[in-house]
């Protein structure tokens, strides 16, 4: 006998997005009022490859090709509680992948100018399409993530949506005297920790870790293997 077909009712997206934020969003503390509207209103779903869609909403991170990650929901609204973008703040955000974060940002506040950075055209591609209909007012820029986008610097806020060892100095040297740099930055000997970067006058920066975050590090931006002669014995 033939078994029937059990047909499943499609799922419904905007239902998920608001348990999202009722149950993994809310209870992590973040209480901006703007981070949780824009979360209400940005389809996450549609920063992923249409296979994950049904995980969108689920409180972890999902895998993007090339070893990139869409990062967890609830990280990305901590970071950007940290980063308490202000009206008129000139914001660069590296490593803008599909979308979600430079889409959240510009709905937090008015008059924000916002650079998205992103290397990989794929995933560019599908940032670009998500903010075309949410975040029309992002300017993407395809290069390099460790360079930065030197020629709209200095920038009041810089965003990283990937972990690293440290802060590429290119980057430091965009932020403005008085901005901010805000990346969880995972130390070799340690966890990582979303922190907020400050630049010093000896070209440095002063930090203070702000939460820990098992985020993963940004292919493109972690170290090489150092070389010692025990890996080619």
């Amino acid at each position: 006998m033939k078994q029937p077909v059990i047909e499943y009712p499609p799922l419904d997206y905007e239902a998920a997005r608001q348990r999202m934020v009722d149950a993994q969003i809310r209870p992590a503390q973040v209480n901006d009022p703007r981070i949780i509207t824009a979360m209400r209103h940005v389809p996450r779903e549609l920063a992923v490859p249409e296979s994950l869609r049904e995980f969108a909403y689920a409180d972890q991170s999902l895998p993007l090709p090339d070893g990139r990650v869409l990062t967890e929901p609830r990280v990305v609204a901590r970071m950007l509680q940290v980063a308490a973008p202000r009206q008129g703040d000139r914001v660069l955000i590296v490593g803008a992948g599909t979308g979600y974060l430079p889409a959240l940002a510009s709905r937090m506040e008015e008059g924000l100018r916002i650079d998205a950075l992103e290397s990989d055209r794929t995933l560019a591609a599908i940032g670009q399409a998500l903010c075309r209909t949410f975040a029309p007012d992002v300017s993407w820029h395809i290069g390099p993530l460790a360079a930065g986008v030197p020629d709209n610097a200095p920038y009041d806020l810089i965003l990283i949506d990937g972990a690293v060892r440290a802060i590429p100095p290119a980057l430091l040297s965009q932020c403005a005297a008085d901005g901010r740099v805000v990346a969880p930055i995972w130390p070799a000997d340690s966890v990582a920790s979303v922190c907020i970067v400050q630049p010093t006058a000896e070209g440095a920066g002063a930090t203070r870790a702000m939460f820990d975050a098992n985020v993963p590090l940004l292919p493109e931006l972690a170290p090489a293997p150092a070389f010692s002669f025990d890996s080619v014995a």
